[in-house]
């Protein structure tokens, strides 16, 4: 089965020891690196945990109830 895929806005900063990194649609989605290459990774990291987290809370929450789950699609102007 393929995997879904999202895209969202990565935006890094320099910094004085290197660069932060966040991701603009998912507050709380930030990380850092000493290169821009390493940032980026922790940021990619970070953002697939966040995921997993929330679908595991998600299914906890839903254990034994009867739901409706469906795509979700949302067009947003730039």
């Amino acid at each position: 089965m393929e995997q879904p895929e999202m895209a969202f806005t990565a935006v890094y900063l320099k910094a004085r020891h290197g660069y932060v990194g966040f991701v603009e649609e998912l507050p709380g989605v930030n990380s850092q690196g000493q290169t821009l290459d390493e940032a980026r990774a922790n940021l990619h990291r970070l953002a697939a945990v966040v995921f997993e987290e929330e679908r595991a809370q998600s299914a906890e929450m839903l254990a034994g109830k009867d739901v409706v789950r469906e795509a979700f699609r949302v067009v947003v102007a730039r």
